[in-house]
């Protein structure tokens, strides 16, 4: 199966299940989101993207921090669900876009998520070196990684390879490994 393939099947489930993600899932992003957030200081002048947005759980525990916040996610359906949460807010763009051809500049986020992102996509570390390109400098990259798809050392190998280092790590009481990193220049 190509990878067009697989990312067009990730989008018609995601399009079937928008309508009752929060009710499946909600709890479960909550507790991650938490995890990931904790320690992290998200300034009035930040930029922050979640990639793979997918209801945009996310925006209420950033969008009244940050000075802009960019929602992206595949699904149209699962847009349109946090279309609903980001009117909210007047800092909230959301893009119809795939995680691995984003359309957006090089080096602008101060914050990148991509929470519930990577073992959804064909090619995770093409994920990865993408949501790097779009971040800045000295950005701060949050990435989490399910347990039944890697194995600890397979998802520090993974940030590693595609030259993140991982700040904090957390997995304890948790379905995934939450990862806080920044870019690697060496």
């Amino acid at each position: 199966m190509s990878e067009w393939d697989k990312k067009r099947d990730l989008m018609h489930r995601y399009d079937l299940t928008a309508h009752i993600y929060d009710m499946q899932y909600a709890e479960e992003q909550t507790t991650k989101i938490r995890a990931a957030l904790e320690g992290l200081k998200i300034e009035k002048h930040s930029l922050v993207l979640d990639a793979g947005c997918g209801t945009g759980l996310l925006f209420g525990y950033v969008a009244d921090k940050a000075e802009t916040t960019v929602g992206l996610d595949i699904s149209r359906k699962i847009l349109l669900q946090a279309k609903k949460r980001a009117k909210n807010f007047q800092n909230i763009r959301l893009i119809l876009a795939d995680a691995d051809n984003m359309p957006l500049k090089e080096n602008i986020f101060s914050h990148v998520f991509g929470i519930t992102l990577i073992q959804n996509m064909p090619n995770p570390a093409k994920t990865l070196n993408e949501i790097r390109r779009v971040a800045k400098d000295d950005a701060v990259i949050v990435v989490t990684g399910m347990k039944k798809a890697f194995t600890l050392e397979g998802f520090e190998g993974l940030l590693r390879d595609v030259r993140l280092e991982i700040i904090s790590l957390r997995y304890e009481s948790l379905k995934c490994y939450v990862a806080v990193c920044t870019k690697i220049y060496h």
